[in-house]
């Protein structure tokens, strides 16, 4: 599986985020560095349940999507009628 990699701009939020949290909720002051550390401890231990949990979704979607077609094309179905 392909590693996951955040883009610049969210891992810059997510780290403005915990540095919020840090200070506002636990009154602890951290600095870029060690938020940017936490978030990469959290996507490595966390990210692939997370992941999977999107793969669930996606998988559930999917099959409602296809049931979906697969009621729309029986009521194309046309009556056969017995000539006899």
């Amino acid at each position: 599986m392909k590693e996951l990699k955040l883009d610049k701009e969210v891992r810059s939020l997510l780290t403005t985020q915990i540095r919020n949290y840090m200070d506002e909720e636990l009154e602890i002051e951290v600095g870029n560095m060690d938020a940017e550390f936490l978030i990469d401890f959290l996507s490595g231990s966390l990210g692939a349940h997370f992941y999977n949990l999107g793969l669930k979704d996606a998988q559930a979607l999917f099959s409602r999507k296809a049931d979906d077609i697969t009621d729309e094309i029986y009521a194309l179905e046309r009556k056969v009628e017995d000539r006899q």
